[in-house]
């Protein structure tokens, strides 16, 4: 083992430094983790940049990083299921698993969940890594690292169709064309979808998201929700029940609720304004069901099946990597819109 961990600790907005870290000490349960691929999601630059997400402040130098892949390096007293060598995904939110929610299997709402690079909780940014094992799931051979790290998001896009009922043959409309639009495009595909329309105001995004298998998208640039709902209905037949929300803007909100079918459901999985305004009259009459999505529970297992049976390719998203000596230019580049997911090789950086 080197001895040396370098991470990437964000002290407040706009100013991140590298710097060396004492290697941690698996406890009971846990296991030291050569940290090998991580992904930069939304999160990662509004913390970067802004200092803040939401209700989620910097107040502290943190770690960045949550979307994860690793190799078990030791493994703490107690650990059965993994041994050093293994090549794991990292779930990154780990709850009290005493609660009524872990007792009832939503242990993403666990009041105590500690999640990678929520402050004041480190994220994966750095070489060496401490984690609980039963939140690490192995990778078989033909799943890579980079791979094993988009489980994350991937594991979103589960969740947020599992809420809206995505089954075979349901109507699909996704409402932004980013990451995880893109990633609920795929599951949505994989879990028996007959139609998914796609909306974004960046074409390039729609064109993304065509060749990733889209059967429509709509680009809403400069449209009313009303006319966007009309953009989006014009396909013949097409009447979407499942409605997933990934941009947080308050129109595609609105859009979400005129383009819905009777009995729809919109889950929310974008994070927008705190006051966001709904044509709720419409929504009611409809009987909609909006729903909440806040990360997910019992995904991974799911996630990790549709890419090793080869029903889920995450592999195009990836377009632009760094090692993480390259770390601010990595976050320039997620920042900056061009790239889809930008990717930091951690384990390999000199």
């Amino acid at each position: 083992m080197e001895r040396k961990n370098i991470a990437a600790v964000l002290y407040k907005a706009q100013d991140m430094r590298l710097e060396e870290r004492p290697i941690p000490e698996p406890k009971d349960g846990e296991v030291l983790l050569r940290v090998g691929s991580v992904g930069i999601c939304g999160s990662d630059v509004h913390y970067w940049w802004k200092g803040r997400t939401g209700r989620f402040v910097v107040e502290s130098p943190i770690v960045l990083g949550h979307e994860t892949s690793a190799t078990v390096v030791r493994c703490g007293r107690g650990v059965r299921r993994l041994q050093p060598g293994d090549r794991v995904a990292i779930e990154p939110g780990v709850p009290c698993r005493r609660c009524h929610h872990c007792k009832t299997g939503r242990y993403n709402v666990c009041p105590a969940v500690e999640f990678c690079a929520t402050p004041p909780v480190d994220g994966t940014l750095t070489d060496y890594y401490v984690h609980p094992a039963d939140f690490c799931f192995k990778l078989p051979e033909n799943v890579s690292d980079e791979e094993g790290a988009l489980l994350e998001p991937l594991a979103v896009a589960v969740y947020s169709c599992r809420r809206a009922e995505v089954t075979a043959g349901t109507h699909v409309l996704i409402l932004g064309a980013g990451p995880i639009g893109l990633v609920s495009l795929l599951a949505a595909k994989a879990m028996g979808a007959s139609v998914v329309c796609i909306t974004d105001i960046n074409d390039s995004r729609l064109s993304f998201a065509k060749s990733l298998g889209a059967d429509e998208t709509v680009n809403v640039s400069g449209t009313c929700p009303k006319e966007a709902a009309k953009k989006v209905l014009s396909r013949p037949a097409f009447r979407p029940t499942a409605i997933i929300e990934c941009s947080g803007a308050e129109s595609s909100y609105q859009l979400g609720v005129l383009a819905s079918a009777p009995r729809g459901i919109m889950v929310t999985v974008g994070r927008g304004n705190y006051d966001v305004t709904i044509p709720l009259v419409v929504g009611a009459a409809k009987e909609m069901d909006i729903r909440g999505i806040f990360r997910y529970a019992n995904c991974y297992p799911t996630a990790l099946a549709m890419v090793s049976c080869g029903l889920v390719d995450v592999k195009p998203l990836v377009t632009h990597r760094y090692s993480i000596h390259e770390v601010l230019e990595a976050f320039h580049a997620a920042k900056d819109g061009a790239a889809i997911k930008v990717m930091i090789r951690v384990d390999q950086a000199e």
